[in-house]
């Protein structure tokens, strides 16, 4: 349920391991690599790389939160390293429950604490200039609209 790849992530086989009859709702993230930075620069792509025993452990441990905090949920996460370009899956978080509130609660806290908390680097590389390691963190919280 957990892993990190240097290949192409497929979204589809991960909502497929967290998924059985008993859930009524399937949510997944996928980060895809964009063609502007936050500060507006064009980015060529993005390289990432892992201390992938950490990190795994560390998918290990945001699964049994969620778990914990939202119920009888279902967690997959898969990271990409290595080069990517614009378009591509960098991660998934795929996370599957009797109900979508718990599905989509526990899918946004688990790629939250994912960037907060893996043993997972990001170097941006721009079309313009040298590229620049980027610190692992999340935006601010936000307030849902409903």
């Amino acid at each position: 349920m957990f892993a990190i790849s240097s290949l192409p992530l497929d979204p589809r086989a991960l909502e497929a391991l967290v998924r059985t009859d008993a859930c009524g709702a399937v949510t997944t993230f996928c980060g895809i690599v964009r063609e502007r930075s936050d500060d507006g620069r064009a980015v060529r792509g993005l390289s990432y790389e892992a201390h992938e025993a950490l990190a795994l452990a560390e998918f290990d441990t945001i699964g049994a939160e969620a778990r914990e905090r939202f119920g009888d949920v279902r967690v997959a996460i898969a990271h990409r390293i290595g080069d990517l370009t614009i378009g591509e899956i960098a991660v998934i978080v795929s996370v599957a429950a009797p109900h979508r509130a718990a599905a989509f609660d526990a899918c946004e806290y688990a790629i939250d604490e994912l960037k907060r908390r893996a043993a997972i680097w990001k170097k941006e590389t721009f079309v313009d200039g040298p590229g620049e390691w980027k610190a692992n963190d999340c935006a601010p919280a936000r307030t849902p609209s409903r």
